[in-house]
């Protein structure tokens, strides 16, 4: 499953700061049953907005996931929310159509 949201920097916050902060906590929370990878885009256009995709092998192992259990991940969300807006996009299931390059007639 797909752990998707949406982040914007507040004045006085860079994305350098926010992605170096978010590359610590996501090692830290990859080492949780289920993590499978995250990824962070900066949107086209907005160079201060971010799209953070976090995959998980199932819904209720996102969900079992603790952030309290580790001070540097709390402190680092803490931050976080002092730095920037953050907006849950969703919880989308793996894709159930796709179309790859490879596989075009």
């Amino acid at each position: 499953m797909k752990y998707i949201f949406e982040v914007r920097m507040k004045p006085g916050y860079t994305v350098e700061q926010y992605a170096a902060a978010w590359i610590e906590a996501s090692r830290i929370i990859q080492r949780t049953p289920g993590a499978r990878g995250t990824y962070l885009h900066r949107k086209i256009g907005e160079p201060d907005t971010l799209l953070a995709i976090a995959t998980w092998e199932s819904k209720a192992q996102r969900d079992a996931k603790d952030d309290s259990r580790d001070a540097t991940v709390r402190a680092i969300l803490a931050q976080h929310a002092q730095h920037c807006e953050t907006r849950l996009i969703g919880e989308f299931e793996e894709p159930e159509w796709r179309v790859l390059p490879d596989e075009a007639p």
